[in-house]
């Protein structure tokens, strides 16, 4: 089989709101077009932004007025799915040729989900993964996705699967996306810290996927004109760290780190055969006999209705 090329973008969101950010990632057309590339992964929240540091006016037992009026901007600067915003990467992934992953805030009704969304350059927007479990004090502005949302979509680049964040520390969600056959696993973040990419490696040597993780790069929050408690001024508030990683655990590119940038790099999928010759986690190194995982892909609305 060919050598295929697939990227992470690492940009970040613009302290000016979506239409600044879509904008800048649209300025990557033309090294996306030139890279070849036929897949590219954006980072979480790329779109709607991740609010690292922020409170929310919330302690526990109460919630500050002005707690409300933050969450107000916060659910006014996410995107509607589908919305002015996915037809624009649409229309990017069809121009470029490049299937792209995008993370993004989320608006349904008046509930916020951290979400993935797919775009091949024939079908616009194909599918999207909602965030299971938002971590920590994410919960509070989050929305928790359901199985309904577990898409994995055909590529030139193979079978794409994804999982945000820190859904990528549960086994159970891997052991599920393993058994659906994902062949690169599209890992959007905001996690910068080296041991991110120990799991990064391993998740891919467990999996014998190729896999494509990409983290936002944010400036320190004093040249972002916003105030952190208890943050060093002079520390960037997302350094980065996206990386390209091969089914051995081998990193193929990266990380890049403290810069925007497309991170590139060929991956023959025929390696994936040859990866799990002695370890197939779901096949003929599984143990069904002793082990066994129940996924329930059922959609769960808040209220059903029924006539």
């Amino acid at each position: 089989m060919s050598r295929i090329t697939v990227a992470a973008l690492q940009v970040g969101s613009h302290p000016l709101g979506k239409a600044q950010t879509l904008k800048s990632i649209i300025e990557y057309e033309a090294k996306i077009k030139s890279s070849g590339a036929k897949l590219v992964v954006l980072p979480e929240a790329i779109l709607g932004g991740y609010p690292k540091g922020q409170i929310f006016g919330t302690f526990l037992g109460y919630r500050l007025p002005e707690g409300r009026e933050t969450f107000q901007a916060y659910f006014e600067n996410a995107i509607d799915v589908p919305g002015e915003e996915t037809d624009e990467l649409a229309a990017l992934s069809e121009r470029t040729g490049a299937h792209l992953v995008v993370g993004v805030i989320e608006r349904s009704g008046n509930t916020l989900f951290c979400s993935a969304l797919f775009f091949s350059p024939e079908g616009g927007l194909i599918a999207k993964h909602r965030k299971l479990m938002p971590t920590g004090t994410e919960r509070l502005i989050w929305g928790q996705g359901d199985g309904s949302t577990l898409p994995v979509v055909d590529s030139p680049a193979g079978k794409l699967g994804t999982a945000i964040c820190w859904e990528n520390h549960m086994p159970l969600l891997r052991t599920a996306m393993y058994a659906k056959g994902v062949q690169v696993w599209c890992a959007p973040t905001v996690d910068e810290r080296d041991v991110w990419l120990a799991s990064m490696r391993h998740i891919a040597h467990e999996g014998r996927m190729f896999l494509v993780s990409a983290c936002q790069v944010q400036k320190s929050p004093l040249e972002l004109g916003i105030e952190v408690p208890a943050w060093d001024p002079d520390r960037p508030l997302i350094q980065g760290n996206s990386v390209i990683v091969g089914p051995l655990g081998d990193v193929l590119a990266g990380p890049l780190r403290g810069e925007e940038g497309l991170l590139t790099a060929e991956i023959d999928l025929d390696e994936l055969v040859r990866a799990r010759y002695d370890f197939d986690v779901v096949g003929h190194y599984s143990r069904p006999d002793v082990f066994s995982l129940s996924v329930d892909e059922r959609a769960r609305p808040g209220v059903d209705f029924f006539k």
